[in-house]
């Protein structure tokens, strides 16, 4: 499942690079007995099955020994009982030399694995999925794209939705005029001064209609002067 994302795109360069490193490590390979079986029914009885907490004890401890980190290195369990993965959080991750996502299948995790292995719960919403790939998939390029060199442009990363708190400005592309929909004349004056203003007017629009909720975050983080 992760070797085609990380195959393409950004992230693929950055490995080539050595800028990142992404180490995908089967859990199954980890668990005991002649089937090596990493799921169980629950105590208590109830639909599906439970991530046994042998298997996933090892490969972490495995994978702890093999990093030694010289710091706390994060043991995140993707869950949508997690806190809900933003830019903030992506931030802050990205900080870390190395770190430990854990996905699930089947019905969950025994109750060990949250409470004695992971040291954080990472959710990408108020959804759930068929397992935890596709939301460490999405952890793994966010947080990627803040480490120098990931992304070519630094300013590529600080025009990106929710970089400052607001969602991103407009933007357009040649050609100027296309079947009667025209380019706003202020992008085509050539006055950067008042283009810069004309986008932080317009991100502050776009957020107070479609996210208003970041609206009043964003301007604690602002001065007056910097948002109109």
């Amino acid at each position: 499942m992760f070797s085609s994302p990380f195959a393409e795109g950004v992230v693929a360069r950055a490995i080539e690079k050595n800028i990142i490193d992404v180490s995908v490590n089967d859990i199954r390979k980890h668990a005991i007995g002649k089937h090596r079986t990493v799921d169980d029914y629950p105590y208590g009885g109830g639909p599906g099955m439970l991530m046994k907490p042998e298997p996933i004890f090892a490969a972490v401890r495995h994978l702890q020994d093999i990093c030694k980190p010289s710091e706390s290195m994060p043991v995140i369990l993707m869950t949508p009982q997690g806190r809900v993965f933003n830019h903030t959080i992506a931030k802050e991750l990205s900080s870390f030399k190395e770190m430990i996502l854990i996905c699930g299948r089947y019905e969950g995790f025994d109750e060990r694995i949250r409470n004695n292995l992971a040291t954080d719960e990472i959710s990408i919403g108020d959804f759930v999925m068929s397992g935890g790939e596709i939301a460490a998939m999405a952890l793994i390029d966010t947080v990627s794209r803040l480490i120098p060199g990931v992304v070519g442009q630094t300013e590529s990363i600080e025009n990106d939705s929710f970089y400052n708190g607001l969602l991103q400005f407009p933007q357009y592309t040649r050609p100027a005029s296309f079947q009667g929909m025209n380019v706003p004349e202020i992008l085509l004056s050539g006055n950067h001064s008042e283009i810069d203003r004309w986008r932080k007017e317009q991100s502050v629009l776009r957020t107070k209609s479609r996210r208003s909720d970041l609206l009043s975050e964003a301007i604690a983080h602002e001065s007056s002067e910097n948002i109109p």
